[in-house]
């Protein structure tokens, strides 16, 4: 049998295989002669006290001990299978394809965005303060949201299927290893779409459909029951259908609506992007001038009350760089990214407050269950307005919002469109705006100098999840009124992250196995 050791080692010990190999081995009582393989299984940071250290979970094999097999995937032909629909091709979207595939199913799968090489031409233009296309940006097309985001695949959702599958799966697309071991595991923008790419091909190579610009206009029902998806003059049928569109897919909620289809508005959280020179979030972290070679780029992970809500930094992107996310021309909305290396001279991450049904309760009469994301798309237009041409955002030093006054210059920032100086608490709802102090003013004293003139708030960071919920029946996972259609992911109201989103959209597939037999 295999040997655990854990360890506890310097940075730079814990980067070297051969040291810790030595160490483990002495460890276990065993001659590193004997050692056939040391492998991690486990890797995290411990930047508590002045001396950051590495815990590192090492796996011992000796000589004639059998070895891990390496993980393998066999996707069965499902060209002649029984076909499912899938709205949207993010996590949700194609994991919900890869599990068909496995449980003989053929997934035809619908993008309403490009596929991911076209996507990047057209995020290029929008970085250059270019025109928006409403079904190509950072929020849709292949790989939806998450293809240039970090990346995080951190999530506390493991119970609601198999976490490590889905790791595995990643790594058999292309992924490194070592997200099979860090504690808190990311891929990075730089290689997600390669990985997207892979997925798209074992898809279409086991028989799947793949379909891009098909955005749908309309649901076909026959006998009770939903069967298909209108793209245009187009008609897509299948035995089920998967809706996994993204929480930005604004125009499906309004057709779910329209159709009849029962919605729920639900709380979610909206505010700001915050950033920061990495080298001071590096410093505040790991209680030094640099944090060297051997560490990575420090994150930080912040909640607290305010007023009785909580005002928490989200998606937090260490060495990343801001990102317009909008999805039409008519709002400012910002979120984050980061490189597999983390190699920016910036840190950011979304800084929000929790807005509740009651804060938007003067829509109801108007809205009913789209009140929220009316709000929120209210407070996009609010902060376009505030800001410069096309996607320039309104911004302010994190110390000037704190203090409540008017910052004269903005220092340099990773937002390539360009910042505009404004007054956030001027505009912005009052709740977020006093949340938002508040919570920073926490923050700062127990990160000292992390309310600094040197830091950045923008606007806004208000795509943080579905303002909507789209119902289900928590035995079936079908909509409770509508049979064959099968809510899915974080457009969904049902996850909140790369891999919460991909369990999510597992899970769907052995629903809709069930329910077709």
């Amino acid at each position: 049998m295999p040997r655990l050791i854990t360890l506890r080692l310097s940075p730079r010990e814990a980067a070297d295989p051969k040291r810790y190999t030595t160490l483990a081995a002495r460890q276990a009582g065993v001659a590193e002669r004997d050692i056939a393989l040391a492998r991690v299984v486990r890797r995290s940071i411990d930047a508590r006290s002045r001396q950051p250290k590495v815990d590192l979970t090492v796996e011992l094999y000796v000589d004639c001990e059998p070895q891990p097999a390496a993980v393998h995937f066999d996707y069965p032909d499902v060209s002649h299978g029984t076909e499912v629909v899938i709205v949207g091709s993010g996590p949700a979207g194609l994991f919900a394809a890869l599990r068909l595939i496995e449980l003989g199913f053929k997934p035809i799968l619908l993008e309403r965005g490009r596929d991911v090489s076209a996507r990047k031409v057209d995020i290029a233009q929008i970085n250059r303060n270019g025109p928006v296309n409403p079904d190509s940006n950072y929020a849709f097309g292949e790989g939806g949201a998450g293809t240039f985001s970090d990346g995080k695949l951190f999530t506390r959702s493991k119970k609601r299927g198999d976490y490590n599958k889905a790791l595995q799966t990643l790594v058999f697309h292309g992924a490194t290893p070592e997200i099979l071991y860090e504690a808190h595991p990311h891929i990075g923008t730089d290689r997600l779409p390669g990985i997207i790419r892979n997925i798209r091909r074992t898809i279409v190579d086991a028989g799947g459909t793949f379909l891009f610009e098909k955005r749908v206009s309309d649901l076909i029902v026959r006998g009770g029951r939903l069967c298909g998806v209108v793209c245009g003059d187009e008609r897509f049928e299948g035995a089920a259908v998967v809706l996994a569109t993204g929480h930005s897919a604004r125009d499906i909620y309004e057709l779910l609506h329209r159709r009849g289809v029962r919605l729920e508005a639900k709380a979610f959280a909206m505010g700001v992007r915050i950033e920061h020179p990495q080298a001071l979030i590096d410093s505040i972290q790991y209680h030094c001038r640099e944090r060297g070679e051997y560490l990575p780029a420090a994150s930080y992970s912040l909640v607290c009350q305010q007023g009785g809500r909580g005002v928490y930094s989200f998606c937090m992107c260490p060495g990343g760089f801001i990102v317009p996310a909008m999805t039409d021309p008519a709002g400012s909305v910002v979120n984050g990214m980061s490189p597999s290396g983390r190699t920016s001279p910036y840190a950011n991450s979304g800084l929000v407050t929790e807005v509740r049904p009651a804060d938007f309760a003067h829509l109801r009469e108007e809205w009913g269950p789209l009140a929220g994301l009316k709000f929120q798309q209210q407070f996009e237009e609010l902060a376009r307005r505030r800001g410069g041409d096309r996607q320039i955002a309104p911004a302010q030093r994190v110390a000037d919002f704190v203090a409540g006054r008017g910052s004269v210059t903005l220092p340099a920032t990773s937002y390539i469109p360009g910042l505009v100086s404004s007054r956030l608490d001027r505009w912005m709802p009052s709740f977020i705006a006093e949340g938002l102090r508040g919570g920073l003013s926490v923050f700062g004293r127990r990160m000292r100098g992390f309310v600094t003139d040197q830091a950045i708030v923008a606007g806004v960071e208000s795509r943080t999840s579905s303002p909507v919920r789209i119902p289900r029946d928590p035995a079936t996972l079908m909509h409770p009124d509508w049979q064959g259609l099968y809510p899915a992911g974080e457009g969904a109201g049902y996850a909140g992250g790369i891999i919460s989103a991909a369990l999510d959209g597992e899970r769907i597939a052995e629903a809709v196995k069930n329910y077709i037999g």
